[in-house]
């Protein structure tokens, strides 16, 4: 039996775009999450790397309890910045709040995060029996110390040129995982994710993933970093610090926390620092266009086709939910 399964993502980094919407800009994916699950009895499950920890807020754009307007979200609060969250821990954690979704007969609509996340779970793919050399994975991760992040995403480049123009040289985490799987199997990772990818899913689901000009993209991407700095990300990450975090954990290697970090630290100015960030996240969210636009299920919907109306948008994602039998004709 296919379950029923509803999944939303804004192009990019999601984070972007829910300070947008309260500074009176374009709908994104949060908001058209909350619309859906209130029209046709949903709960959301968050896919956000970042708003799963405790703590971090403006820097990860984390959606409010007023914003959620009585629906309820999963995957929000949930960890403690020292703790670890991965695609293994995404799925293993979605899967079983999709379970209770289902068992009080509702639709789970999936909101914001990766590609690469959403991959996993659309597609059951089981990370978990892969195979791990701690001894060759401690190497590399001397050898980033030793020689800077560049220097391990160039060993990739060597081995995997598909893996490293879709890994950012800083996601030390995941260059690491590609070169061990190389090291491993001899196979190369991005392969294997393409037969991944070929996988059928064993749910029925929509994947509607927003998407906008690149320059209004760009434009609203530097306004939400200026909207955070406002808003005290600093001061957000100087608390973050004197709890004990750094640059080591997951949670601190997030965009904008790690630049801000870095600034503490005396690393850059702050003028520096911002200007990282809004160059960062515009080759992020140019990242995941690239990655939605392989995917083969995806249901494009432009903005500015619907003239950036919210109501417009909801009623074509809602008639094609109708279509695939996700929700019921009223």
């Amino acid at each position: 039996m296919k379950l029923n399964f509803t999944k939303m993502q804004a192009a990019g980094n999601d984070y972007i775009y829910l300070d947008c919407r309260a500074a009176g800009l374009p709908p994104n994916a949060t908001a058209l999450a909350v619309a859906l699950a209130k029209a046709h009895n949903g709960e959301v499950v968050s896919a956000d790397s970042m708003q799963v920890y405790r703590h971090m807020d403006i820097g990860s754009a984390k959606i409010m309890p007023e914003e959620m307007q009585g629906i309820t979200h999963y995957m929000i609060d949930e960890l403690e910045p020292d703790e670890e969250f991965h695609v293994v821990r995404f799925t293993t954690m979605a899967k079983e709040y999709l379970k209770e979704i289902y068992a009080a007969g509702k639709i789970p609509i999936i909101a914001g995060g990766t590609g690469f996340y959403i991959q996993a779970l659309l597609y059951d793919i089981d990370f978990t029996e892969q195979q791990c050399d701690e001894a060759y994975r401690r190497q590399l991760e001397e050898q980033a110390k030793e020689h800077g992040a560049g220097y391990l995403h160039e060993m990739l480049r060597k081995v995997d040129l598909a893996s490293a123009e879709a890994i950012h040289a800083n996601n030390v985490k995941r260059v690491i995982r590609a070169l061990e799987f190389y090291h491993l199997s001899g196979q190369k990772i991005s392969e294997h994710n393409e037969t991944e990818r070929q996988k059928q899913s064993p749910y029925n689901f929509a994947y509607f993933v927003l998407n906008d000009e690149r320059a209004k993209l760009y434009e609203r991407i530097d306004k939400r970093v200026d909207a955070m700095i406002a808003a005290g990300l600093v001061n957000e990450v100087q608390k973050l610090k004197d709890m004990g975090c750094s640059r080591e954990m997951v949670s601190m290697q997030g965009l904008g926390y790690k630049e801000i970090l870095a600034y503490l630290d005396g690393e850059y100015t702050l003028e520096e620092a911002v200007y990282i960030i809004k160059r960062e996240t515009r080759h992020f969210a140019k990242r995941q266009l690239t990655w939605f636009k392989r995917e083969r299920d995806v249901i494009w919907l432009d903005k500015q086709t619907f003239g950036y109306d919210e109501a417009a948008i909801l009623t074509d994602m809602i008639s094609i939910l109708q279509e695939k039998e996700i929700i019921s004709h009223e």
